[in-house]
């Protein structure tokens, strides 16, 4: 049976909900941004694994767009030039949260390819956030640190571990019966 594409939107509310109120639950957080919440992603990575990369992108992009709202007066209080400003919001919020639709890329290929897309969405977003941590420590990297391996060291921090639970738990969810249907459908 096919969904129609208001019950699929309803669908989209929902997780970019249960996404974000996810993210406000923090595990561990960094001074410069960046934290290890409770599988925030998660949500917003099933619907592209349930739809495609395209439902998926649109609501990945909503949800970074919550994202960027949520966390804006922190990022402004940070003293930051006006162009570093701008790429950080771009690069750290837009950018970065959006990737996450990359994640239905393989949902075809079973249980390795969701997997697979999983990690390179969280990939891509680790990728967002190093550049992004390039410009900033530019400005602001520690003495004898190089920008770019701070930022990999930083960014790396928190994205790893966010991104091995994110897995764990959707392979959990993958070998149960009740989800195996709705993921692989």
């Amino acid at each position: 049976m096919k969904k129609s594409r208001f019950s699929i939107l309803a669908e989209c509310a929902i997780m970019i909900a249960l996404g974000t109120g996810l993210s406000m639950i923090k595990i561990f957080e960094l001074p410069w941004g960046g934290s290890i919440t409770l599988i925030s992603m998660l949500p917003v990575c099933l619907l592209a694994i349930r739809y495609g990369v395209f439902w998926g992108l649109g609501a990945a992009y909503v949800y970074a767009v919550l994202q960027l709202l949520l966390s804006v007066a922190t990022v402004m209080g940070w003293g930051l030039s006006t162009s570093v400003l701008i790429a950080c919001l771009l690069l750290d919020y837009i950018l970065a949260y959006t990737v996450l639709g990359f994640a239905g890329m393989f949902r075809k290929h079973g249980k390795v390819g969701i997997i697979t897309g999983v990690s390179l969405a969280m990939g891509l977003r680790l990728l967002c956030h190093i550049i992004s941590g390039v410009v900033l420590f530019a400005v602001c990297c520690p003495e004898g640190w190089s920008p770019l391996f701070y930022s990999i060291v930083y960014n790396g921090a928190y994205m790893v571990p966010e991104t091995i639970i994110t897995v764990l738990v959707l392979v959990f969810l993958a070998s149960l019966p009740q989800t195996k249907r709705i993921l692989f459908r």
